[in-house]
């Protein structure tokens, strides 16, 4: 299963890089040879028209900032709403059907609430952002407008922090630390995750409120405000590399092997999701500040890239992290806590004596079974004994005999008489 997980991801990000070095040149060329549009007014240094004419694919009375959301010329916009799309729908669906089933946990098995509820809802919060994610594309795919604005720099920010909060929760889970099991997982993603609203708030109001500038941003500001998401993303990736070689290296003694095996599987798909995330931030940070103005593609190339960033990141969060976990609690081992002993198909030390029975099945001893024709004790199969009694048996019993311990007999003179008769 994993391997058809990595096999996904690698596709996926493989047609994205060519669907970036592809389309974009479509997109240069497509403006070279633009259609004629209408213009009406100007607003926030960029021209704003009524109506488009000559695009193949779009209607005459579309506006224009909605344009690659169907140009036929420049197809990374319809390429991409496609993906954003199917990632959006398929993160709406696994949400709903693990709420679906841990509903039915819940109403079933009351024993297993608490054990899996923080655990849900983390995976909830996660699978929420991924969506989020997914549909942020949309704003990046259409212009850049003062109502597009806000929403690029609040929600960019906020809906990578939660992602990354959630996985870095996670990390903290699986390396057994007090604050973050069961409902303390939310808990700390919540926490982590309202330091960063709190920042791109503080943003917004500074910049629309207090100064009423307009939304605008430079491409360095835009990298400066991921800051704090970039040292989640560095945290969760460390944490996640720290237990999988600790996980991969040391051996317990401990009977919880099924546990060790389901947390290894765990922080392999974390570390990896964590791996993909961090190039695609690597790589778009550099395209987005150094790239693009050294090929001469700034701002023309500005969207293009952070669309691609959403829909590669999307991605691979949710292949990497929200199926590999959905489908892991709907195993049920998705328990970070050990699970109890089972003695099915437990052997005996001694299960290699001839004439003893192995594997234990949980058989009770034979000298306490009842049988109609024998009486109480009387064994029917000599060979069926249990490798800790002994080879005395109270029907071998002779009362005719003397089973009397002998004994020294007490020697009651005092000492005083031994000396007197000496003398």
């Amino acid at each position: 299963m994993n391997m058809a997980f990595l096999s996904v991801k690698h596709k996926s990000l493989l047609s994205l890089l060519l669907l970036y070095l592809t389309c974009l040149s479509q997109s240069a060329n497509s403006s070279s040879t633009g259609p004629s549009i209408n213009t009406t007014a100007t607003s926030s240094g960029s021209s704003n028209v009524t109506s488009l004419k000559g695009v193949p694919g779009c209607g005459k009375g579309l506006h224009p900032v909605y344009r690659y959301l169907c140009d036929r010329r420049a197809a990374w916009g319809i390429v991409l709403e496609t993906l954003a799309s199917s990632g959006f729908l398929f993160s709406m669906g696994l949400l709903l059907g693990l709420l679906l089933w841990s509903l039915w946990i819940c109403v079933s098995s009351k024993t297993q609430r608490s054990s899996i509820g923080g655990t849900v809802a983390c995976m909830s919060m996660f699978l929420f952002a991924t969506a989020g994610i997914f549909g942020l594309t949309f704003a990046f795919i259409i212009r850049l407008t003062s109502q597009t604005c806000p929403t690029r720099i609040f929600l960019f920010s906020v809906l990578f922090s939660l992602a990354f909060s959630c996985l870095l929760a996670r990390c903290l889970a699986l390396l057994g630390f007090a604050a973050a099991r069961g409902w303390g997982e939310p808990a700390v993603a919540l926490g982590l995750f309202a330091v960063q609203v709190i920042i791109s708030t503080q943003w917004l109001i500074l910049v629309l409120v207090r100064d009423k500038r307009p939304c605008e941003y430079s491409q360095e500001e835009f990298v400066m405000l991921q800051i704090y998401v970039l040292c989640l993303l560095a945290i969760s990736f460390i944490l996640s590399m720290h237990f999988l070689c600790r996980s991969c290296s040391t051996y317990s003694y401990n009977y919880t092997g099924p546990t060790n095996q389901q947390g290894r599987q765990q922080a392999a798909m974390v570390f990896l999701t964590l791996l993909l995330s961090a190039g695609i931030w690597v790589v778009w940070i550099t395209m987005f500040t150094r790239g693009n103005p050294k090929l001469d593609r700034r701002p023309k190339w500005d969207d293009p890239v952070l669309s691609i960033v959403l829909v590669a990141n999307g991605w691979a969060l949710l292949m990497g992290h929200g199926l590999s976990q959905v489908s892991f609690l709907c195993r049920g081992e998705a328990k970070a806590q050990e699970l109890p002993l089972s003695f099915a198909g437990w052997t005996s030390p001694s299960a290699d004596i001839p004439g003893l029975r192995s594997p234990k099945e949980g058989r009770e001893n034979g000298s306490f079974e009842s049988d109609g024709e024998n009486r109480r004790g009387r064994r029917t199969d000599a060979s069926l004994r249990s490798p800790y009694e002994s080879g005395f048996s109270m029907t071998d019993i002779d009362p005719d005999k003397d089973y009397t311990i002998p004994r020294p007999e007490a020697n009651y003179r005092e000492p005083s008489d031994e000396y007197s008769q000496e003398d």
